[in-house]
């Protein structure tokens, strides 16, 4: 009994860290591909005003992404994947203005 009680405990362990890893790497690649999407899309606004080169879109797309980054870290996914519909409902609002405006 001694053996099989151990053996089920350290299977049930390598579950729960494996559940843990993979929902820690859910919510690492959820908060940098939002940083990503934001920072280039902050990265390019601020290139078009200032009509800067490439290297300046790199450096800011990088900044902004990992200003997010951190500012989501205390998020859970469900909590970022709002934060991405929030962004998405911002962009297409932005674009219907774009598009009516004279």
């Amino acid at each position: 009994m001694g053996i099989a009680d151990n053996l089920r405990n350290v299977t049930s362990q390598m579950q729960q860290g494996a559940k843990s890893a993979g929902l820690s790497m859910t919510q690492r690649s959820l908060r940098l591909l939002t940083g990503l999407f934001v920072g280039a899309v902050f990265a390019l606004i601020i290139q078009e005003f200032t009509q800067s080169g490439t290297l300046i879109l790199v450096f800011l797309t990088l900044l902004f992404m990992f200003i997010f980054y951190r500012l989501l870290r205390p998020l859970s996914i469900w909590q970022i994947l709002v934060v991405d519909v929030i962004c998405v409902l911002i962009a297409n609002t932005l674009r219907m203005y774009i598009l009516m405006a004279p």
